[in-house]
């Protein structure tokens, strides 16, 4: 029995700890800045590129998307290896891992990003034929609103509809479109505040620090 679980719950863990490790904040602190006390008071990617600029918010970016699609490759490696059924069971409780992670990382007392940087590494190792969809509607509702929050939403919403036509078509099993559905509700929830303010008509529009 214990065996068996072990490389789930190892799976699970380092999951959750790399997810953890909060880049927008490390970087802010390089920079003698703590995000959480400026522009959006979030230390995702968006924050990092409005308050430090280009070079730091490019590069929180990346490594949140890395903390997505890294552990859910691996994850998918494994089972193919191990010939698990359904075969995105290890890639879904990886991608799940580490989105709870980032948006409630236990170095910062559980209060972290909204987690669409490594949402998007998430999709592109777990869903990658739907990865071109959901950021032709983020790129769409960004360019039309120059809201990051509007844009992300969207997508969010956009991830279960493709992940769903995959199933219907067989292209992918049942579990990774109840994954979408949660990644889904999650990403909405954990914008909560920003659809408070938009529909205060209080929330900003995307202009970034040039650095």
């Amino acid at each position: 029995m214990l065996p068996t679980l072990y490389p789930w719950f190892l799976i699970a863990l380092a999951s959750y700890l790399l997810g953890s490790i909060p880049a927008g904040f490390i970087a802010g602190k390089i920079c003698g800045i703590d995000l959480r006390t400026q522009g959006s008071r979030n230390i995702g990617a968006t924050n990092a590129l409005r308050v430090l600029g280009k070079k730091w918010g490019y590069a929180v970016f990346l490594f949140d998307f890395l903390k997505g699609w890294l552990p859910v490759k691996f994850a998918l490696i494994w089972s193919a290896f191990a010939a698990i059924d359904p075969a995105s069971a290890p890639g879904a409780l990886a991608a799940l891992g580490a989105l709870i992670g980032h948006s409630f990382p236990v170095w910062l007392g559980f209060k972290g990003g909204k987690g669409i940087a490594t949402s998007a590494g998430v999709i592109v190792a777990l869903f990658p034929q739907a990865f071109l969809f959901c950021l032709g509607v983020w790129l769409l509702l960004f360019t039309t609103t120059r809201y990051v929050s509007v844009a992300s939403i969207a997508a969010s919403i956009a991830l279960p509809s493709a992940v769903g036509a995959l199933f219907l078509l067989h292209r992918t099993d049942w579990l990774a479109f109840v994954v979408s559905i949660a990644m889904c509700f999650l990403a909405v929830w954990r914008h909560r505040s920003n659809i408070a303010r938009l529909r205060a008509g209080t929330e900003s529009r995307f202009e970034r620090k040039k650095k």
